[in-house]
């Protein structure tokens, strides 16, 4: 974040830069407004660009094993270009290279969840899903694991069949 925000006081210097050099060149005919308004523009250009690159620089450094599932699209009348085109602003992976299964519950997969967001912290969750019935458990401190190894006090919820998480995991 801090890298993006000297990015775009640079993006605004260069362009308020240019604008000046422009100016000499031509004979000072410019107006002296068009100097801060190219910065602006700048600034403003290399924030919708952070906002358009941040899901593939983010999704291009995510380890081998880890595959996205799911991303989130946002459009806001605040940013007026994004009714244009929406922007990704989040997105679910699932830790594929690491999904565990019970040889005693072959429909079952417990894997971890990483949730990416464009201005909140990384978090991760351990969860359970259960690919026959289409639910799914988070695993936090509380659980437990039986003989069998089956989890015997998991909060399940119910998934849509066609959700593109369990998809996901169940593949795998």
């Amino acid at each position: 974040m801090f890298v993006e925000l000297i990015a775009t006081i640079v993006a605004g210097i260069a362009c308020a830069g240019v604008v000046m050099l422009l100016n000499r060149l031509i004979g000072r005919r410019l107006p002296k407004w068009t100097v801060p308004v190219a910065a602006g523009l700048g600034m403003l250009g290399m924030t919708i660009s952070n906002e358009y690159t941040w899901f593939d620089r983010t999704a291009a450094s995510l380890p081998e094993g880890i595959e996205i599932a799911m991303t989130v699209e946002e459009r806001s009348w605040l940013r007026p270009w994004t009714q244009l085109r929406p922007y990704t602003k989040r997105f679910v992976a699932v830790d594929s290279a690491t999904a565990m299964t019970n040889e005693s519950l072959p429909d079952q997969r417990m894997v971890s969840l990483y949730f990416y967001g464009r201005w909140s912290p990384n978090m991760e969750a351990p969860m359970l899903f259960d690919c026959a019935d289409a639910r799914s458990a988070v695993l936090i401190d509380w659980a437990s694991f039986g003989a069998d190894v089956s989890v015997s006090d998991a909060d399940w919820q119910a998934m849509p069949s066609d959700d593109p998480v369990l998809k996901l995991v169940c593949e795998t």
